[in-house]
């Protein structure tokens, strides 16, 4: 299951964290963001050892949101040593998101 992120904790789990880092930005009325939170939460459980995936609520953390300049959801945002270094707007396959993942490690 992917780990929960707020405008709290934000920076502890992802900006300070030593694995690399999948965020998932949704909210619950975004049916895009629906399709893809199993892919995301298989994500999590498949690399629980080797990276950290954690979902950001848009509605309820507005501050990360704005911070990162989400305007479209979900979009997926990869860190390595706290710095975005990849995205991907709207939904898209499994695949997709574990290449781009990979290319961290």
């Amino acid at each position: 299951m992917a780990l929960e992120l707020t405008d709290a904790n934000f920076d502890e789990k992802v900006i300070k964290a030593d694995k690399p880092v999948i965020v998932d930005f949704w909210a619950e009325w975004c049916g895009p963001c629906r399709i893809i939170s199993p892919i995301i939460n298989e994500i999590a459980e498949e690399y629980k050892d080797r990276a950290i995936v954690g979902k950001v609520d848009v509605d309820n953390n507005p501050n990360t949101a704005e911070r990162f300049g989400i305007r479209n959801i979900p979009t997926v945002l990869y860190f390595k040593n706290g710095v975005v270094v990849d995205k991907v707007v709207g939904a898209s396959a499994k695949a997709n998101f574990v290449n781009r993942l990979e290319k961290l490690f």
